[in-house]
């Protein structure tokens, strides 16, 4: 089995594009994820997720450790097979849907003991217990289990927290093992305090990781403060290993943290929109449920080729939204999630040609416009 790899290919002031080499396929970087949360990109099937231009999906632990468990996603042949996915799939630890959707939660040093969301049955999750469920899925990419405070917090919870995680990564390390082909992330905390982060980071270097993640952000504290964390965080992670921004975001924050020297990217966002009725085109967001798109035959974006675009209006899509049928859901996630893998691939190009900086002018400008006039 080949191993995993990191292939810096260009870099363009801080941004960077390569090639993440895994036994199940290359990862073109910059690269965004879409969420599998439950083993499911909700709404699309897994080919028409790869026809999008997907190289990666990310699944998630919490999720799946509930239901409908890793010992059975294992004894039917790992992930990959149960959800009919044959690339490369990241699972995050668990440790941020602990914090975030389990009831009555005790944190200790072992671990955190929660109750499932789902039926209220008592589990515990430790790093080791988080390694084991993500060796029985079957991911390519596993994530340390870390705590990920809220912001704003104060900087004495930030800093127990951060060097709580930095001895659950040792922890994780260690019961990951050797696992050839497969890779595990280290996650750097410490809120936006920098310092904090360098120690972080320097943590995480002394253990050794095939790859790093920026993680803690993201969770309330604004895109301003965002980016002023990410100004420096990046480069205090290893420069030939993939750097992964975990639950970022909307475009334009994409952008950003791709300017910031950031590889990787994951989130909800693109295919939740979809079901809402929320369309990112190149002129900026529109929302197809409102009335002025009723008799518009135009599509969504004349410069995208999904089959939302080719094949329908706006008038029709905005027909199956307000029906509630459910190929509203499907049009809408392929079409959203076509134009995060387009934005990505228009990065990759610019990186490796030098016009970066001319494209994200372009990219921002064109978003400036605003939607196209209606009839």
């Amino acid at each position: 089995m080949s191993r995993f790899s990191f292939d810096l290919k260009a870099t363009d002031g801080r941004a960077r594009t390569g090639v993440i080499s895994t036994p199940r396929g290359d990862i073109r970087t910059p690269a965004f994820m879409p969420v599998g949360t439950a083993a499911t990109v909700k709404a699309m099937l897994p080919g028409s997720v790869r026809e999008t231009g997907a190289d990666i999906l990310l699944g998630n632990t919490y999720h799946l450790m509930l239901r409908p468990t890793a010992e059975r996603i294992d004894a039917l042949g790992g992930l990959h097979k149960f959800m009919n996915w044959d690339r490369p799939i990241l699972t995050d630890s668990g440790g941020f849907q602990v914090m975030s959707l389990a009831d009555l939660r005790k944190l200790t040093e072992n671990g955190v003991t929660f109750k499932s969301h789902i039926d209220g049955s008592k589990h515990e999750l430790t790093p080791e217990r988080s390694m084991e469920i993500q060796r029985l899925l079957g991911s390519d990419i596993v994530m340390c289990f870390d705590e990920c405070p809220a912001l704003p917090a104060d900087r004495d919870r930030l800093a127990q927290s951060m060097e709580l995680s930095m001895r659950w990564a040792k922890r994780s390390r260690e019961a990951f093992g050797d696992r050839p082909g497969h890779a595990l992330f280290g996650i750097q905390q410490g809120g936006l305090e920098q310092d904090l982060r360098g120690q972080s980071a320097e943590a995480l270097r002394e253990i050794g990781f095939e790859g790093y993640a920026v993680g803690g952000l993201a969770v309330g504290e604004g895109q301003e403060a965002m980016f002023g964390c990410l100004d420096y965080a990046p480069e205090q992670l290893p420069a030939d290993k993939p750097r992964y921004l975990m639950g970022v975001g909307k475009p334009d924050d994409i952008v950003g943290a791709v300017a910031r020297g950031i590889d990787m990217m994951d989130c909800v966002l693109p295919s939740r929109s979809g079901r809402t009725g929320q369309v990112f085109t190149r002129r900026g967001v529109l929302n197809i449920k409102n009335a002025r798109h009723m008799d518009d035959p135009r599509p969504l974006d004349e410069n995208c080729d999904c089959p939302a675009c080719r094949g329908y209006s706006r008038a029709y899509l905005h027909h199956v939204f307000r029906s509630q049928e459910i190929i509203s859901a499907m049009l809408l996630t392929w079409h959203n999630l076509r134009y995060y893998q387009d934005l990505m691939v228009g990065m990759r190009t610019a990186i490796a040609a030098g016009t970066f900086a001319a494209w994200q002018a372009a990219f921002h400008a064109g978003r400036a416009e605003g939607d196209i006039d209606p009839l």
